[in-house]
Parts: C-alpha cells; sequence; structure tokens
C-alpha cells in the first residue's frame, strides 16, 4: 500500500534578531535598523528603548551619540522612556557614579546629552527626581549642572525628604560634605531657613560632638584620678543623664513634692532586727556609681514609716545605725575618690529629703538627726580635702616652687654667698654643658660636691699647669683634685626618666577632681567651700615653705613663684569658682611682694610706707625674710635704721602676741566657769539650754556669705570665703579648717551644678595628655564667672525611684514579689544556675509599679527604751497629726 505523499511549507530555521543585547554597539544596532534586516517598527522601537537604556546604564557616550543623531534610529528614539518603578534615563546614568572611576567623566557627558536634547527630568513612583540620586552618587559639578537645568532642591520624595534631607538625615554621608554644603547653599540662597530634618540632623550632631566630648572627658578623668570605668555606668544611662542635664531650671515645685502624702507608696517597711542586714547591702556592699541617689531616697522612706508608722525608737535606730555604718564606709575607704563623691552627694541628698519633709523635719530636728548627717557630710568633706592635698604636697615644690617659667632670665642670677671661682673663669655659660644638668629647672644651685674648695696654693698650682689647655681639662683637673661624689645624678642613670612636672600638671588633677564632682552632681555650695579650704590649705604650705627654706628667700625666686601662682588664681577664673577663694593667696603675695622690695628700700619713709600695704604679713614673718634673705650680686642692701625698726616691731608684735595669748586663756577658763555653775543655773531656770541661744553676728555673716552663693544676681561677686585665724607666729598654720556651712534654704540642697557651660571649653591637650580648659572665653562663660558656678534645682528628678529599690531592703527573693513570680527553687547565690524566666500576669503592663492597698494606722506613743550614744529626747515622738 502506497502513502500520498503530501506537500509542506520549507522550515524557516534562521534565529530571530537579538532585540535586548547585552551590550550594544553601533554595528550591531546599525545592522539591525537596516531595511534589509526584516524588524517591523514596533519591534525597532523595542530595540531602540533597550539600547537607549544599556547606554545610560553603561555610560556609552559613543552609543548614545550614534542613536541620537542617526536619521534611521531618530525617528524610534523616545527620551521619556521609564521602566517599572518610574526611573527615567536620566536617573538611571547617574545610578552608574561611583561603580567605575573611569568612566564618571564618560557618564557626565550623557547626562548633559540627555538633558540637551530634552530628556524627561521628572520624578519616579517614589518620588525621586535626578537631582536625589545625584545627591547620594553624582559629584558636586553634575549636582550644579542639574540645579541648573530644571531640577530643584526643594523637590521632595513621598516621605517629605529633599535632596539635602537624603544626604544628611541624621548625619552626613561620609564623603558627601561638600555636596549638602552646595544644596544647602543653593537653598539658602532661595530663602531656605532650614527644614525638620535639617534641624533633626544639628541636634544629633549636637548630640553626638557633646557625647564624644564628654566619653574623652571622662576618660581623661579616669586615667588622672584612676576612676574605674564602671563608675560614670552604661551608654544608656549617660544619654540619659546628659539629656537631663541639657534641661534648663526647673520650675518651683508645690509642697506635695517635698511631703508626699502619708500612705505606704511614699514608704519602706522595715523591722529593727533586720536593719543591720540593709545596712550591709545599702551600704557597705553597694557599689558607688555616678549619680546614683538610691540610698538616700531608700534611707529617707525607711525614715518615713519609723516616724510616721512608728514611735522615736525606731528613727534613732535608722539614723544613727545609717550614720555609723556610713563612716565606717568612708573610713575603710578613705582612698577612693569615687566613694567618696558618691557618699557625698548621697549624704547631702538624704539631708535635703529629711529637712525639705514637713511631716518628719520637726521629730529630726528633735532627736538630733539632722546634726548626724551634716557630721557625716563633713566627715566626708575632710576625707575629699584630704585626697586633693596629698596630690598636691606631692607637686608642689617641683610644680610650683622649683619650676623655671622663662629659663633664660635667671640663669645669670648670681649670689653673694655661692662659690662662683669656676664661673669667673669661663667668661660664656654655655660653654659649660653640665649647667642645666646641675640645677632642676634651669635655677643656679650651689656646687654638686660635698668637700670644701681646694686650697689657694693649690689652686694655684693648679691653673698653671692647665693654663694652656681648654676648660674642659681643666675641669678634668679639678676632678682628679677631689674625690668623686657618692652619689649619682639620676637623670645620668636614667636617661629615658620623665620630666619633672609643671604647673599644668597640678592644674590638670585640680581640673580632673572638679570634672569629676561636678559631674557627679555634687552641691555647689559644697564644691565652692572644699576649693577654697584647699587653696587656703596650698596657700599656707607655699607661705611656710618659702619662709623656711633659705633658697627662696631672695628676688629671682620671689618673681619666679609669683609667675607660678599666676597658674592657679587663672584656674580657679577658669572653672567659673567665685573670685573671694583667690584671697587666699593675699598672705603669699605680700611675702613674695617683700622679698621682691626689701633690697630696694634704702629710706625710712619707704620702709613705713612699704609695711602699711603689707596687710596680711606680720612684723615676724617680715624679720624672718630679712635674716635669712639671700643677696644677689650688686644688690642692694637695707639700712641700718630700717634694720633696727623692724626689730623694734618684731618686739612689739612678740608682747602683742603674749598679751592675745593671756586674754584667750583668761576668756577661755571664763567660759568654762560660767558654763559649769552660772550656765546651768540659767538653765534651770529658764528651762533652756546655750543651744537655743540666738546666733552671733559673726555667724549671721557667715550664713548669709553661703547663701550668696545661690543668688541670681550680681550679689554673688562680692561673695568671701571664711577667714582664719590671725597668725601671730611665723607660719601660718595649714591644718585649721574652715567650717563647712549650709544654705540656710534645706531646698537648695537639692542644686546641682551647670554642667553645660563648663564642659563645652574642656578638652585634651595634646602635650601633656591632661585636661585644661580653653583660652577663650564665651560670652556665657564670662557671665558665669562673674557670678560664680552656676546651678540649678533638680527638685523632683533626685526623687525618682523604681522597684528596684525593694531589693536593697528586702532582698532578691523578697522583692521579687513585687514584679514578677519567684521560682521557689531559684537559688540566687548559684552561679551556675540559670536565672528564672518571668512572666507577667499583664502581658500589655510594660512598667511594672506597685500597688499596694494602703491602711493608715495610728502613731506608736510609746516611750524609748534605750539611747544610743545620745539621751533621749522625750518620751514620745512630736509629730503633728
Amino acid at each position: 500500500m502506497s502513502i500520498p505523499s503530501t506537500s509542506s511549507q520549507p522550515l524557516d530555521l534562521s534565529p530571530e534578531p537579538d532585540l535586548h543585547p547585552l551590550h550594544p554597539t553601533i554595528p550591531q544596532i546599525s545592522g539591525l535598523l537596516a531595511s534589509q534586516s526584516g524588524l517591523s517598527p514596533l519591534q525597532k522601537a523595542e530595540l531602540l528603548r533597550h539600547c537607549l537604556s544599556r547606554a545610560c546604564v553603561f555610560g556609552d557616550i559613543a552609543v548614545l551619540q550614534y542613536l541620537l543623531s542617526d536619521p534611521q534610529a531618530q525617528m524610534h528614539v523616545d527620551l521619556g522612556i521609564q521602566d517599572e518603578d518610574g526611573v527615567g534615563l536620566v536617573s538611571l546614568a547617574i545610578h552608574g557614579f561611583g561603580a567605575d572611576s573611569d568612566h564618571d567623566v564618560e557618564r557626565e557627558e550623557c547626562i548633559r546629552l540627555l538633558v540637551s536634547q530634552g530628556a524627561d527630568m521628572g520624578a519616579d513612583k517614589a518620588g525621586w527626581t535626578p537631582l536625589h540620586y545625584a545627591a547620594l552618587l553624582a559629584p558636586p559639578t553634575m549636582i550644579s549642572y542639574l540645579m541648573t537645568h530644571g531640577c530643584s532642591p526643594f523637590a521632595v520624595t513621598e516621605r517629605k525628604l529633599t535632596p539635602l534631607d537624603v544626604v544628611t538625615a541624621h548625619s552626613t554621608l561620609p564623603g558627601r560634605e561638600d555636596v549638602a554644603l552646595l544644596l544647602e547653599e543653593s537653598m539658602r540662597g532661595d530663602g531656605w531657613t532650614g527644614g525638620r530634618m535639617e534641624q533633626r540632623r544639628r541636634v544629633l550632631e549636637q548630640r553626638s560632638k557633646r557625647k564624644g566630648r564628654r566619653r574623652e572627658v571622662r576618660d581623661e578623668v579616669g586615667k588622672i584620678l584612676g576612676v574605674n570605668p564602671r563608675w560614670w555606668g552604661s551608654e544608656t544611662d549617660s544619654s540619659a543623664s546628659d539629656s537631663d542635664s541639657e534641661d534648663g531650671q526647673e520650675d518651683e515645685q508645690d509642697d506635695r513634692v517635698y511631703t508626699p502624702i502619708p500612705d505606704y507608696s511614699s514608704m519602706l517597711v522595715f523591722s529593727p532586727p533586720a536593719l543591720p542586714q540593709i545596712f550591709d547591702s545599702l551600704i557597705t556592699n553597694f557599689e558607688p556609681s555616678l549619680r546614683n541617689g538610691m540610698p538616700a531616697n531608700t534611707l529617707y522612706m525607711l525614715a518615713r514609716f519609723a516616724c510616721l508608722m512608728c514611735d522615736h525608737t525606731w528613727l534613732e535606730d535608722l539614723i544613727i545605725g545609717a550614720t555609723d555604718t556610713i563612716e565606717e564606709n568612708i573610713f575603710a575607704r578613705g582612698d577612693d575618690i569615687t566613694c567618696l563623691v558618691f557618699w557625698l552627694y548621697n549624704a547631702t541628698l538624704w539631708l535635703h529629703l529629711l529637712q525639705c519633709d514637713n511631716a518628719i523635719s520637726e521629730a529630726c530636728e528633735m532627736l538630733g538627726s539632722f546634726d548626724l548627717i551634716e557630721e557625716v557630710i563633713n566627715s566626708i568633706f575632710v576625707f575629699v580635702i584630704r585626697f586633693a592635698e596629698r596630690k598636691i604636697d606631692q607637686l608642689l615644690d617641683m610644680a610650683l616652687l622649683d619650676f623655671t617659667p622663662m629659663p633664660s632670665e635667671f640663669e645669670a642670677v648670681q649670689f653673694e654667698s655661692e662659690w662662683s671661682f669656676l664661673r669667673s673663669l669661663t667668661g660664656k655659660r654655655n660653654a659649660t654643658p653640665n649647667t642645666s644638668a646641675a640645677s632642676r629647672g634651669g635655677i643656679p644651685q650651689s656646687p654638686p660636691t660635698t668637700r670644701r674648695p681646694l686650697s689657694p696654693s693649690q689652686s694655684q698650682n693648679t691653673i698653671s699647669s692647665t693654663r694652656s689647655k681648654g676648660f674642659s681639662s681643666l675641669r678634668e683637673t679639678f676632678g682628679r683634685g677631689q674625690s668623686r661624689p657618692t652619689t649619682t645624678p639620676l637623670s645620668s642613670l636614667f636617661p629615658d626618666s620623665p620630666p619633672p612636672p609643671l604647673p599644668t600638671d597640678l592644674t590638670s588633677f585640680l581640673t580632673a577632681l572638679h570634672t569629676l564632682m561636678v559631674l557627679s552632681d555634687i552641691n555647689p555650695v559644697l564644691i565652692t567651700q572644699l576649693w577654697s579650704q584647699v587653696m587656703y590649705w596650698t596657700s599656707c604650705e607655699i607661705f611656710n615653705r618659702v619662709i623656711t627654706r633659705k633658697k627662696y628667700l631672695c628676688r629671682s625666686r620671689a618673681i619666679q613663684i609669683s609667675m607660678n601662682l599666676t597658674v592657679l588664681e587663672d584656674w580657679i577664673d577658669e572653672m567659673c569658682l567665685p573670685l573671694g577663694i583667690q584671697s587666699h593667696f593675699v598672705p603669699v603675695r605680700d611675702l613674695l611682694n617683700w622679698l621682691q622690695r626689701l633690697s630696694s628700700i634704702t629710706e625710712f619713709p619707704e620702709l613705713v610706707a612699704t609695711i602699711q600695704t603689707m596687710k596680711s604679713i606680720n612684723p615676724l614673718q617680715m624679720r624672718r625674710a630679712v635674716r635669712d634673705y639671700k643677696y644677689e650680686v650688686n644688690e642692694g642692701r637695707m639700712t641700718e635704721e630700717c634694720i633696727q625698726y623692724l626689730t623694734q616691731l618684731q618686739k612689739d608684735w612678740e608682747r602683742h602676741r603674749v598679751k592675745l595669748g593671756v586674754e584667750a586663756l583668761r576668756k577661755e577658763r571664763n567660759n568654762e566657769r560660767e558654763g559649769s555653775v552660772s550656765s546651768s543655773f540659767a538653765d534651770d531656770l529658764t528651762g533652756e539650754s546655750n543651744e537655743s541661744a540666738p546666733p552671733s553676728i559673726t555667724q549671721l555673716t557667715d550664713q548669709h556669705n553661703i547663701d550668696l552663693l545661690f543668688e541670681r544676681t550680681d550679689d554673688q561677686t562680692t561673695w568671701e570665703p571664711m577667714k582664719s585665724p590671725q597668725a601671730l607666729g611665723e607660719l601660718l598654720d595649714s591644718r585649721y579648717m574652715l567650717p563647712l556651712l549650709f544654705p540656710s534654704d534645706p531646698r537648695l540642697l537639692a542644686a546641682i551644678p551647670v554642667k553645660g557651660p563648663f564642659l563645652e571649653d574642656v578638652g585634651q591637650s595634646s602635650q601633656h595628655g591632661a585636661l585644661r580648659t580653653s583660652g577663650s572665653r564665651s560670652s556665657s562663660r564670662a557671665s558665669a564667672r562673674s557670678r560664680g558656678l552656676p546651678w540649678r534645682s533638680r527638685n523632683r528628678k533626685v526623687r525618682e525611684i523604681g522597684v528596684a529599690t525593694l531589693q536593697w531592703v528586702d532582698g532578691v527573693r523578697s522583692a521579687a514579689r513585687w514584679g514578677r513570680p519567684v521560682d521557689p527553687d531559684y537559688d540566687p547565690d548559684d552561679e551556675e544556675q540559670p536565672p528564672p524566666s518571668y512572666t507577667s500576669d499583664d502581658p500589655n503592663e510594660e512598667d511594672l509599679t506597685m500597688r499596694i492597698n494602703t491602711h493608715i494606722t495610728p502613731l506608736t506613743r510609746k516611750p524609748s527604751g534605750r539611747s544610743r550614744g545620745r539621751p533621749s529626747m522625750g518620751e514620745t515622738t512630736p509629730i503633728g497629726q
């Protein structure tokens, strides 16, 4: 059977033309556009659309020029085409910037060609214009071209972002600073004053810079004072504290802030047997940290419960036990400055909370609780002062007394009592290479040898035998004639030994300690009085060391020390401390001025006039300086008449001093006799003690002087520190402690120093790596300096306390029941056991707060059954209901 054959069309096996070449070239495009290619108009339009997009993506200027100039391609070219996201040709070309920097110039030419041919420069579906993309990717020249050819810098995206916002949303993108500046200046030229994102960016930048500056300051303080990094807390706590410090003056609060309602939400219940455990966890083992007022607030809430719900025996147990434990902790850790500053802050805050609470302040006053807390504050205050004095004592001689500001000014100074035989032979000081090594800081000293100089005959023979030799051989000859020194200079043994301390090293320590107290929110009154006491001690030490060491009793040394002392006075000014603190240096200044002028006094009237101008030094000190004074070569001397006058003044002052001593002894005996007989008899008649006597005029003046520190007027410039007793002998009493006073208004105990103006000018010294203040003073800083240490109140903030406080009273196991349930098998002391996962009963509750059904119980009227260290103040606690 035959199969009939069927006719069929021949199969076309030729490939379809590629309308989407990966990298189109001019020959490929021209071949497809030719008439013999057989492409339809739609296919040619699709081909040119693809080739145009690929030329923009690759920045191929040759292909783009061909497509826009060839007659066959022009009829199919559409410069308004967009991709599926609405991105036009200009934006596609901008996307390629940065991928291949060698072709960026050609890419710019492509964009300019597209714009000149009328390409679409509209926004895409997200509202991004070519200028938005160019702000991120293109060079400044391209951005300037786009802005001058139709792209507006004020165009916003769907999220209301301008091209400037895209570059500087939170912070300026790295490497795009010049672009941001170009856009900003262009917008400002059109009347723009700053938008929402601009303001937000600036705030974030300032906050970031402030945070970095504070971190640098804290690192430098920690390096100088040896502060543990854990003292500063976490970065989150630091940011919150910094934001709090940026707030302005707190508004005046009502009495409900200071005196809460008498319910259990403002108290912490305890039992007297549990007090040792509470003190152990809350005081002894509590880890100090920056601005942590939890111990003060906890003790305050415990005191409210003891005073309002119990008798005064409970309150006495709490106050006496807490103060004793704090003192024991301070005495055990007296060298830990962070512990001292931490408890100085908490003890002051505790005193503020108790005194401002009208519900318990009267009872605490009658029990003497405030006196106990003030004694604790005074003890901590003294420990901080002693810490500063020990460090200053290590640097005082080298940094202030021996340091030479300008060595060239003092190298040529010669004293009459010094052996200058070698100096007369040299003729030039630069011929002695070891002169600077023999004296510290360029100060001329005696020859280092411990033997007497050679006899005249030996010296003459040595000179004649070495006349033809140089000075070095002469020195070797003298060295052979003398025995070698028993000690070797340290500089020769340790050539890489650290340089001697400078005045800036001393001020660096002072700045670090001052910064630590300011950042720790120590009360401005305490800071001011602390530096007043430290500067008083420093002044006394400088005075005593100068007047008792003959090497300082000369004109050149007096000028040198006077210049070094200016560094401390400038530091007081730079730290915005009251200028009255500088008055402690008046005795030192008078002594230095006396040393500089006594050799130039040649007439008796001139001596009398000079003595009358120096009110802070007595005749004994003047006579001691004249007696031990080291005269320089060719320096004048005081006449015999002047010497006799000073001697007579010394004798008169001796008689005056004996008279004052006798009067003081008689007055003391009279006071003891009156206090033992008449005073007790008067107390029995009136029922009052001497403690209730009105304060003296001096006490009122001193108290008013302290209150001046909180005045916000120019009256603060009149503040002066407490006066020390007049020196009757040759030395000043550096151990004398100026009285520590508190403001008359207890609400001011919550005042804290303002940190902004101070920390803005604090930076690191590139030479010594120490804290220093800027030499230029801003107007705000100058204003703060004229008024003393700036401060602000923070009454509500210091009273904030969380549920976590309960763990210091109840322990971790008991305190957990106030927030989340605790697994009864969980052992908090077992480090290997993982902590339990707690779930809250209320899933929507984010902040765990105490909800307690309060029930006010009547006050206990039970008399005190014992006394701890002080007599009982009565049978009942006088609390008004």
